[in-house]
């Protein structure tokens, strides 16, 4: 049976990483503008380098919570697939062994030009004048607002292979990625939220089971269901 998981910022916020659309979060401390566009970049690109190493910096010492865990634990029973928004490791740390990031990772650089040569950097600070191979200026390995999203296609397929769909801490606010939620293969797939507030969903007939609860808190409960739920089978 394979379990699509898809995680929002939600699930790394009990790790001590700052969400990006709360009220206390990175968009109400930034301007989207100034360090995640293609025009920002090429504008001021030292302001948009230096906060992605911020974002690395911040990142150095987290470590993955049970929300985390419990997706990796998954593992055990189901075959599982995690697709996130979000640009740390942690889903890594934690031992999930499928992974699609739609929005890149936080790790990596990529050539100004194109994606072909992608840099594994891990916690370091990048410097302003790190070049590629190909002699092209590097960048975070980051998908800016109004880029398209590379992974999204890959994404939208694991969606509607799954048999049992999991959303982690993520509003839905996000597209294209939140309307990978409506590509399940049809009505009988259930649908599992795991979050305190209510994501917008778009109109799907599916059963929808919401647990209110923090990724840290509710995953690990799902899993017990979901384990026990495979036993019975």
């Amino acid at each position: 049976m394979k379990i699509v998981v898809f995680t929002g910022a939600g699930v790394s916020a009990d790790s001590g990483i700052p969400t990006y659309r709360s009220s206390d979060g990175m968009w109400a401390k930034y301007r989207i503008e100034d360090v995640c566009t293609p025009e920002a970049l090429a504008r001021d690109r030292a302001t948009v380098i230096n906060f992605y190493n911020m974002r690395r910096r911040e990142m150095a010492g987290k470590l993955p919570n049970a929300g985390h865990k419990a997706i990796a634990e998954l593992e055990q029973w189901f075959d599982v697939e995690v697709i996130t928004q979000n640009i740390d490791n942690l889903h890594e740390q934690a031992g999930s062994t499928k992974i699609t990031h739609l929005h890149g990772e936080l790790t990596k650089l990529r050539g100004e030009s194109s994606e072909e040569h992608i840099i594994d950097i891990g916690l370091r600070e990048q410097t302003l004048d790190e070049v590629a191979p190909d002699g092209s200026l590097l960048r975070p390995y980051i998908v800016f607002f109004g880029e398209p999203v590379p992974m999204f296609d890959k994404a939208r397929e694991l969606v509607k292979e799954a048999d049992i769909l999991i959303i982690v801490g993520t509003s839905l606010a996000v597209y294209p990625a939140a309307s990978l939620v409506g590509w399940v293969k049809n009505n009988d797939v259930p649908i599992y939220v795991v979050d305190p507030s209510v994501p917008k969903i778009p109109f799907l007939r599916n059963r929808i089971f919401h647990i209110k609860e923090r990724a840290a808190v509710g995953m690990p409960k799902l899993v017990k269901q979901l384990q026990e739920f495979s036993d019975i089978r």
